[in-house]
């Protein structure tokens, strides 16, 4: 019998991971059914991360998009996704590993998904819990669609235990 433990944190990392590829994949085929639109934040600095030089100049190491009105080319594959996004009224072109996302979130519905605690810890001060919410005040990233509503940004992380993912807070009620 082997004394490694099973990874159960990596492994619902990756079911959830296979949830956005999913959604983007039936986005890729079909469009955005009524008021769906996503929030996806990810790693500018992560492997494989490709877009503009002067985007990742900005935004050196996160930013927050929003597949909602002004997307283009949507292609999904096993490993991520690519996408044309307006920036400042031009396309650009992105290329988005799964690996790389901190978050994804739909505010239709309300549900929404955090990723590896790892990825968050990197983005967060070293004196706050990074799965929970920035002081008020703190850095936030721009979103690519300049029209979507202060009130659609994406939920903080459910409080509780490390090893605990609580989906209750983003079902109708």
């Amino acid at each position: 019998m082997a004394d490694t433990p099973l990874h159960y944190e990596q492994m619902v990392d990756n079911a959830m991971r296979a949830v956005v590829r999913d959604a983007l994949q039936e986005v890729a085929e079909n469009g955005l059914p009524g008021d769906h639109h996503f929030f996806i934040s990810f790693k500018t600095d992560a492997p494989e991360v490709e877009m503009p030089a002067h985007l990742r100049a900005q935004h050196p190491n996160d930013i927050t998009v929003v597949i909602q009105h002004q997307f283009w080319n949507l292609l999904v594959d096993d490993v991520g996704f690519s996408v044309d996004l307006a920036f400042g009224g031009k396309r650009q072109h992105l290329y988005i590993p799964f690996a790389s996302l901190i978050s994804f979130v739909d505010p239709s519905v309300e549900f929404g998904l955090q990723f590896a605690r790892e990825a968050a810890a990197a983005l967060a001060p070293p004196d706050q819990d990074p799965l929970l919410p920035a002081p008020e005040g703190g850095p936030t990233a721009e979103r690519a669609d300049q029209g979507a509503a202060e009130n659609d940004a994406p939920p903080a992380a459910p409080d509780g235990g490390e090893n605990v993912v609580s989906l209750d807070r983003f079902r109708k009620k």
